[in-house]
């Protein structure tokens, strides 16, 4: 399935592939929802890749801590039952089938897609206690974003660049065909309008 990638990308042009990025709504990051071509990913020479359980491989051969016991690590309260960990009844037998009913096991991944997102949040609760913890440090680590944000560096005109565009406007100077997607997109991150 993803052979000869630059072939296709020349013959259809990347304005083309910005588009199809930009109507793609992403996944909920949940339970059921891990893209089964990546299921079934069929390499060149042929073999078939499961990628869903290479990450949970992984992460058992890095020592990643399970789902209850990363909880504790962060010192939030473990789940004390399949019912507290996915109030959703879709995913619960199915957890609890494959970890036969020792909650102790569940894999993190498993457990942060199987945990209710708080309202309008796109992942869970424990995944965002990361992100709010790790997005501060690398931007406060990034030179380029602290002591080196600054005229002598970037140029007075490329910090007004900066301050003045949008992804919208970067992706419009390189690709004006997008425009008619992009019409009434206030955020390019957001999915695109349709275009016939």
């Amino acid at each position: 399935m993803l052979t000869h990638v630059r072939e296709r990308m020349h013959t259809l042009g990347m304005g083309n592939a910005l588009y199809s990025f930009g109507r793609s709504h992403p996944g909920a990051i949940t339970l059921h929802n891990y893209p089964r071509f990546l299921q079934h990913l069929k390499r060149p020479d042929g073999t078939i890749l499961d990628l869903a359980a290479v990450d949970i491989l992984r992460s058992r051969e890095r020592g990643v801590r399970r789902y209850n016991e990363f909880r504790r690590q962060l010192h939030l309260k473990p789940a004390s039952s399949f019912e507290d960990l996915t109030p959703t009844a879709s995913g619960r037998p199915s957890c609890a089938g494959v970890y036969d009913n020792d909650l102790e096991m569940v894999d993190l991944t498993v457990g942060l897609f199987a945990e209710t997102p708080p309202p309008g949040m796109g992942f869970s609760d424990t995944a965002f206690r990361i992100f709010a913890l790790m997005a501060p440090r690398r931007i406060a680590s990034d030179r380029f974003l602290t002591d080196d944000y600054r005229p002598e560096i970037y140029t007075a005109t490329g910090l007004d660049w900066i301050d003045d565009n949008t992804m919208k406007s970067v992706l419009l100077r390189h690709f004006p065909e997008l425009e008619p997607a992009l019409r009434h997109v206030t955020n390019a991150f957001a999915p695109w309008q349709p275009v016939k």
